[in-house]
């Protein structure tokens, strides 16, 4: 091997901020200026930041979200739904349709921020392709 082949672009540059690119990416912006929007619709997310022009076409979330939301509902829904259960004994299809509704209400509020979060991750990472960009 030759010392260009072991040489990796992102090694000498600047640290990037995991916690402010997890915010931003939480919050759907853009992992590098924080002002553009990063999704276009509600999971599609745009080739580039319309602010600053970062690419986030690198991405791979791929189904990493789904199981980050469905870990995290999961274990918030299940305690309640015993909880609920031991406490006031509701009727079956009642319990069934708040913990439902529960279920995927929360599903569909983490979904696209986890995968904004997912992105910020691997932007803050220099994961795939984003280590060639500043």
């Amino acid at each position: 091997m030759t010392d260009q082949t072991l040489k990796m672009p992102h090694v000498d540059a600047p640290d990037r901020s995991m916690k402010k690119s997890l915010l931003r990416g939480w919050r759907r912006k853009c992992p590098n200026c924080g002002a553009g929007p990063m999704l276009k619709s509600y999971l599609k997310v745009n080739d580039t930041c319309t602010v600053c022009g970062q690419e986030l076409f690198h991405h791979r979330a791929d189904d990493g979200p789904a199981y980050l939301t469905i870990l995290v509902v999961g274990h918030l829904m299940a305690p309640g739904l015993h909880i609920a259960f031991v406490a006031w004994r509701p009727e079956p299809l009642t319990l069934f349709t708040i913990f439902s509704v529960g279920c995927v209400g929360l599903s569909l509020y983490l979904l696209p921020r986890m995968k904004g979060a997912m992105i910020g991750f691997q932007w803050a990472k220099r994961m795939g392709g984003f280590g060639s960009t500043n």
